[in-house]
């Protein structure tokens, strides 16, 4: 078995497969590869390259500049470990597939546009590979149906980056274990503050880069001409605004939806179910009140909220609004009416969330025992499938009743052909 200087050493020299009988296995080290490095794709592999549980041993893009940028960063964190200051072992791909065939490979990160979470997670369930996927799950209720089915057959470890569970001070935490324990009474609304839902795209075409595989990052999505709205230039700092349209996200409605909806099911105790009504607003076209109905009460609304003494919203990321109480609680915080709320800490024999307060390290802990994560495909899933449910409302404009067990609206075929979408031929998986 090499030592980790020698292997470190031949990697620089050839690395032309990955083997778990080296290194990585002698030194009990996850083989991890990035599909998808731009923006959210960077912050996750600067991530975990500062872990010692694992070792990131491909990076994969469908733009040159960013695959580059990838490979770059990665082997000037791992150079200073050999004398020579030279690291080479890091394979830099543009097909995801041919990194998914790495030899010894263990799990993955995947931090791609949400029309290009699904293909990815199913192949590589059934690769054997763990699975880091980001938020929201699915561009649609079927794709994340199939993933959760793929992950069990696959028997991998995996974690929707539904971070907020884990880490943001803990706040999101907290407002859980005081709606769990009854401190603000019988749950009756939720207000989820966040944006507007998707839109068609009505982009111009422009001339693609050189570099740029534009056929590939539309995968499964239709074809059109390239936009640098879409798929941005080179190396770039800013989230893309393909999350606005409905060929390849679901708005800003699914955006943070995905983080906050969350939340809130886990709060509901509900987040491997669903609403039983979506029911849209009046005016569909104002993107705001559209209204989840649970089936023990509760509701749900999107981005409307009650105004306080002086006028104004009184707005949160999240807000639980219960018989003898309200909590609001946002990434910056958490507060409650009246205050004395959460002036009492939740016991120890009181109900308790899930102990996390690290994601990336949740999920790296639960592949080495073996156990589910925080936010497995199922919950991911879930959660996803709400965002799905908003714009579904919102787009059709009319009360649906919706089967959370069966996961199809009741007796309205118009509304469940929205909950598949027929992919480009040659990405049907």
């Amino acid at each position: 078995m090499l030592s980790r200087r020698s292997f470190l050493a031949a990697s620089a020299a050839a690395p032309l497969v990955l083997s778990r009988s080296s290194a990585v296995a002698a030194n009990d080290r996850l083989a991890l590869g990035f599909i998808g490095v731009g923006t959210m794709g960077r912050g996750h592999l600067n991530g975990f390259l500062g872990r010692k549980e694992v070792e990131v041993v491909a990076v994969c893009d469908v733009v040159k500049e960013r695959l580059d940028n990838a490979k770059a960063t990665v082997e000037k964190r791992y150079a200073d470990r050999i004398k020579s200051g030279d690291y080479k072992g890091v394979k830099a791909l543009t097909d995801f597939r041919e990194l998914l065939a790495l030899k010894g490979l263990d799990a993955v990160v995947i931090a791609t546009p949400d029309h290009w979470h699904h293909v990815p997670c199913v192949l590589a369930a059934r690769a054997g590979k763990h699975i880091y996927c980001e938020k929201p799950l699915t561009h649609n209720v079927a794709e994340g149906r199939q993933i959760v089915t793929e992950v069990a057959k696959g028997k991998v470890v995996f974690q929707t980056g539904s971070q907020q569970r884990s880490e943001f001070g803990g706040h999101f935490r907290k407002a859980v274990e005081y709606v769990w324990n009854g401190r603000i009474g019988k749950l009756k609304t939720v207000r989820i503050g966040v944006g507007g839902p998707a839109k068609p795209c009505d982009l111009k075409g422009e001339e693609k880069p050189e570099g740029t595989d534009w056929d590939f990052w539309l995968g499964p999505a239709p074809e059109r001409e390239y936009s640098s709205v879409l798929c941005p230039k080179g190396v770039h700092s800013h989230f893309p605004a393909w999350r606005n349209y409905q060929e390849y996200a679901g708005g800003l409605l699914a955006d943070m939806g995905a983080h906050h909806f969350d939340i809130a099911q886990w709060a509901m105790d509900v987040d491997r179910g669903g609403p039983v009504e979506v029911v849209p607003p009046a005016d569909p076209k104002t993107g705001r009140g559209l209204r989840f109905v649970y089936a023990g009460g509760v509701v749900m609304i999107h981005n409307e909220f009650e105004k306080g003494k002086d006028g104004k919203e009184v707005r949160a990321d999240c807000v639980f609004e219960g018989t003898e109480g309200t909590i609001l609680v946002s990434r910056g915080g958490i507060s409650s009416l009246p205050d004395t709320i959460l002036k009492e800490p939740i016991g120890e024999k009181e109900k308790r969330v899930y102990p996390s307060t690290d994601h990336k390290g949740n999920w790296l802990d639960c592949i080495k025992k073996n156990e589910p994560t925080i936010c497995p495909a199922e919950v991911g899933h879930r959660s996803a499938t709400i965002c799905h449910l908003g714009n579904i409302g919102y787009r059709l404009g009319r009360k649906l009743r919706w089967d959370p067990a069966k996961e199809v609206f009741v007796g309205d075929e118009a509304a469940n052909k929205e909950l598949a979408r027929e992919p480009r031929a040659k990405w049907k998986v």
